[in-house]
């Protein structure tokens, strides 16, 4: 380890580098509403033109907030992508608040004693009609840039599955997003899908080796770090799927840190010799997101992390040429 820090520490400071960068590629990681807190770091860097945006990847929420702002882009540009992120946020939160509250309170009950084949064996999704009144699926399979790498994790081999973009459909999206005691299985090619985020949360190695842009930017929403220590089954349970879904980017991170000195060694005035890996975080935001709930919906809470996402971009492009606080990469 000695020997990777040194090699991290020889690498040219940020200062040599433009700020901010030209050409960006953004990974978006899962958390079902605090997904929302996306929506508003890529409303603020959608107003950047100055920055390209090359590539993304993402799991479950991540995945849906990037096939919404790729979609976007492709029918009306960067305020084509801003209208969409804004409809498909302000129309799901719409419909949450309406839902009759007595229904919520069984299905709560059966979803911790039943299957979703046992009581929703007509496969009921509502992100399935919400996906595809927001998202136009067949322009999004024409579009070539920027990339799309959507994650969801193969039930029969645990193993990643990456999608691109003359690959996605709702079905995608869905299989991204299948939280397995909610959702049924989601079915593609004969194979069975689970949430991306058992596997990549989001895919991060995979973009690193796909984007043309050395600049990669995590915007993480799921918590890492929580004061309130679990008692009951289910804050135990809500703890253990933080930790789940949280781990896999720590992984890929540690891997990227691994991987960067030995590829850049070889490639110095390519890519990995100009690796520049960021984050900003959602729960250095919103104190004590890991009390709250992934699948509050309420306007209040949903804007709450707009605006949070928002500052949190405007902070990150703020920056000046010195290293990130969050040290990922040199």
């Amino acid at each position: 380890m000695d020997i990777i820090k040194a090699a991290l520490d020889l690498r040219p400071p940020r200062s040599n580098r433009p700020w901010p960068p030209t050409q960006l590629a953004l990974a978006l990681q899962g958390g079902g509403s605090f997904g929302a807190f996306t929506w508003g770091a890529l409303e603020r860097l959608l107003e950047e033109e100055r920055i390209t945006l090359d590539a993304f990847s993402g799991a479950s929420a991540g995945a849906v907030n990037a096939a919404l702002l790729v979609s976007g882009l492709a029918a009306g540009g960067r305020e084509g992508a801003r209208k969409t992120l804004e409809k498909f946020w302000t129309d799901v939160s719409h419909t949450a608040t309406f839902l009759p509250k007595a229904a919520a309170l069984p299905l709560g009950f059966l979803a911790r004693t039943l299957s979703p084949y046992q009581f929703n064996p007509f496969d009921l999704n509502p992100l399935r009609v919400a996906l595809e009144s927001h998202i136009d699926f067949e322009r999004l399979r024409h579009v070539v840039s920027p990339r799309l790498l959507i994650a969801a994790t193969r039930v029969s081999t645990a193993s990643l599955r990456i999608f691109r973009n003359d690959e996605i459909t709702s079905a995608v999206i869905l299989a991204s997003a299948c939280l397995p005691l909610l959702h049924q299985s989601i079915e593609i090619d004969g194979e069975l899908y689970w949430d991306g985020g058992y596997i990549a949360n989001p895919p991060l190695t995979p973009l690193v080796m796909e984007t043309n842009a050395s600049d990669v930017l995590i915007i993480q929403i799921s918590p890492t770090k929580s004061r309130k220590p679990p008692r009951s089954r289910r804050d135990i349970e809500h703890r253990i799927d933080q930790i789940n879904f949280a781990s896999t980017l720590e992984r890929e991170i540690e891997a990227i840190r691994l991987l960067a000195p030995l590829c850049a060694g070889g490639d110095a005035s390519g890519k990995w010799a100009k690796l520049r890996l960021d984050r900003i975080a959602a729960e250095d935001e919103i104190e004590q997101l890991a009390e709250h709930s992934p699948a509050n919906l309420q306007w209040t809470f949903v804007s709450r992390l707009r605006d949070a996402g928002r500052a949190a971009a405007q902070s990150w492009l703020e920056q000046t040429g010195d290293f990130s606080p969050h040290f990922l990469t040199g």
